[in-house]
């Protein structure tokens, strides 16, 4: 069989592409999988990595408000389109699967107009507009949130699988992790993130939680700043005279978040469908700080869902302040029965079997 995949962009959309097209080849070893990209977005470095095969085609997102760049967007299109049609004829797929980004657009309207069996995968709560106009046309939408379902067209043809996340999330040997991590499993642990490039309003709320508790022998915490903003983060503390016991810790990138999830007593974190899809298939309570200036705001879509399960605490970005965030941390962290109850909540909205239920899908359409 033959399967083409397509999503970029972001790794919001790689990843979970990724993830499926190696539950594709782990269980038909005979598949032939073909990934189509842009030339420029991050699934030209992430894909080929991987040891897929992958193309490129031309297209550009388009603005929301008309200008020069829409007239750019829209020959750009055209010409997506053309590429489009050039490589679905030649590689002859039996599947077409999209994860969202622009990228879809092309490929997977040509594929269905082709009569080529498709299918969308939407991560978000509240869907992108790319794979809301593709619903239109593809025989099967997987989504991750109940919540999203009401924003598609064709109802009947929607499937919740969840989203898919890396195996090593859930095999995970906890007592290696408190080890590797140098974490006291006695004490408290909080883990915070900003997604993996970071967020400013996040390290600078966490700074003011850091000083609060510098000297608190009873927290751990681990933070991760991003690459970009790590040696501002470092340089405020150094000036500052702000010296870190060993109770605290500040990584520019943090390598072990699958150790980290597991045994975190609290995450603190933005609102990516990735994240917090690995943050529900170990069942850890978190606060969610959704960042302000993504695509639709979808990361407050995401994280509203968590909290209307009682899976987290939700604090928009504009309200956001150190004083705030270090009350909420006390409040939660100090309320074993409020972690509990949260944790459960969490875990309920966890699918650790995502991916092999979207291949379930693709497997049932192409059969």
């Amino acid at each position: 069989m033959r399967y083409l995949i397509t999503g970029g962009g972001t790794g919001g959309h790689i990843n979970p592409a990724l993830a499926i097209a190696t539950e594709i080849k782990n269980r038909h070893k005979d598949a032939e999988i073909l990934y189509v990209g842009t030339e420029n977005g991050l699934e030209s470095e992430l894909v080929p990595k991987e040891g897929f095969e992958f193309k490129t085609i031309r297209v550009k997102g388009m603005p929301r408000k008309l200008n020069k760049e829409s007239f750019i967007a829209l020959k750009e299109l055209f010409l997506g389109l053309n590429d489009a049609k050039k490589i679905i004829k030649d590689f002859n797929p039996d599947v077409v699967i999209g994860t969202g980004g622009y990228v879809c657009g092309p490929v997977v309207y040509i594929a269905s107009k082709k009569k080529v069996p498709t299918i969308i995968h939407e991560q978000n709560a509240f869907p992108g507009v790319t794979n809301k106009i593709l619903s239109r046309y593809v025989n099967k939408v997987l989504i991750t949130f109940e919540e999203s379902k009401k924003y598609f067209k064709y109802p009947d043809r929607v499937i919740r699988t969840g989203n898919p996340i890396r195996r090593s999330i859930v095999e995970v040997n906890i007592e290696n992790a408190y080890h590797d991590l140098d974490i006291d499993p006695n004490i408290p642990f909080i883990l915070s993130f900003g997604g993996s490039g970071g967020q400013k309003k996040l390290n600078d709320a966490m700074y003011y939680v850091m000083k609060e508790n510098i000297s608190n022998t009873n927290l751990q915490i681990i933070h991760v700043t991003g690459k970009r903003l790590y040696d501002e983060f470092m340089n405020k503390l150094k000036e500052e005279g702000l010296n870190l016991k060993n109770n605290i810790k500040v990584l520019p990138y943090f390598y072990e978040v699958p150790k980290g999830l597991n045994i975190a007593d609290l995450i603190v974190t933005s609102a990516g469908a990735i994240t917090l899809a690995e943050v529900s298939a170990v069942g850890v309570p978190s606060i969610l700080i959704p960042k302000a200036y993504t695509a639709e705001n979808h990361q407050e879509y995401n994280a509203r869902a968590f909290e209307e399960k009682g899976a987290s605490y939700v604090i928009l970005e504009k309200d956001l302040t150190g004083k705030k965030l270090n009350d909420v941390i006390e409040k939660i962290i100090n309320d074993k029965s409020k972690l509990m109850e949260m944790s459960k909540n969490s875990k309920k909205i966890g699918k650790i079997d995502a991916t092999e239920k979207i291949v379930d899908v693709i497997d049932g359409l192409i059969k």
